[in-house]
C-alpha cells in the first residue's frame, strides 16, 4: 500500500476526502503534498474524483461509495432530483446512468471516474423544501427529492408544459398509483415554494386530477 494510502486509512475515517483533509493530515507545502496524492493515484491507492476531492480505491473502500452522498461533495448546496430521484423511490422503471441533481448556483456537469454527474439550478423559495434527509445505517447522509418535488424540477428543467397527470404517464411512465401517494398539502406547499408560472401550473393540473 502507498504510503500516502495507508496514512488516509488509517487517520480519516471517510472513503471520501477532500484537499483540507489532507492537509491536516500530512500538512508541508502544496508541492509535497500534491506530489504524495499524485503517487498515490499512480498506485491505484486513491482516485481523484475532480480537483481538490478524491476517494480510497475500491480495493481499500471500508465501504462501496454511495453516489448519492458522493454528487453532494462534488457540487453543493445540491440534492438528488430528477430522473434520479424517480428511480430511487421506483416511480419510474428505467435504470438512470446519469446521477442528476438540483443545485443553487449555476448549472454544471462533470464526468468522473465514478461516473457522471449533471447539476441544474433550481430557483425556489426555500431550497429543501420538499426535499428528504436520508441517513443510511453505514454512511453519511444525503439529501433526495420526494418524488413530487423531483416532478416539479423535472417540469422546470426540461420546460415542459405539462397541465395535468397524461404527460408524467405517457412520457416518464409513472404508474398511476403511484401518483395518488402525495397528500394534498404536499402539493399545495410545493405549489408556494415555485415561482415558475409553468411549474405552478402543473402542479395544480396535477392536483386537480388526483383530487377524488
Amino acid at each position: 500500500m502507498n504510503k500516502l494510502t495507508e496514512l488516509v486509512v488509517a487517520n480519516i475515517p471517510k472513503d471520501i476526502f477532500t484537499d483540507l483533509d489532507l492537509i491536516n493530515l500530512i500538512g508541508g507545502s502544496d508541492d509535497k503534498r500534491y506530489g504524495l496524492v499524485k503517487r498515490a493515484c499512480a498506485s491505484d491507492g486513491i482516485v481523484r474524483i475532480k480537483k481538490g476531492l478524491y476517494c480510497l480505491s475500491p480495493k481499500y473502500q471500508r465501504r462501496k461509495i454511495n453516489l448519492y452522498q458522493l454528487a453532494q461533495y462534488i457540487y453543493g448546496p445540491s440534492y438528488v432530483s430528477m430522473e434520479s430521484a424517480l428511480s430511487y423511490h421506483g416511480w419510474i422503471p428505467e435504470a438512470v446512468h446519469t446521477l442528476t441533481s438540483a443545485c443553487v448556483k449555476k448549472s454544471r456537469d462533470f464526468m468522473t471516474p465514478l461516473g457522471a454527474f449533471n447539476f441544474r439550478r433550481v430557483p425556489s423559495a426555500v431550497f429543501y423544501s420538499g426535499v428528504d434527509r436520508i441517513a443510511p445505517e453505514n454512511g453519511e447522509a444525503f439529501f433526495m427529492a420526494t418524488p413530487l418535488k423531483a416532478l416539479a424540477d423535472y417540469v422546470y428543467i426540461h420546460q415542459e408544459n405539462w397541465e395535468g397527470s397524461a404527460p408524467v404517464i405517457e412520457s416518464l411512465r409513472v404508474e398511476p398509483a403511484c401518483l395518488k401517494e402525495p397528500g394534498q398539502e404536499a402539493f399545495d406547499r410545493l405549489y408556494k415554494n415555485y415561482n415558475s408560472k409553468r411549474v405552478k401550473k402543473f402542479i395544480k393540473g396535477l392536483k386537480k386530477d388526483l383530487q377524488p
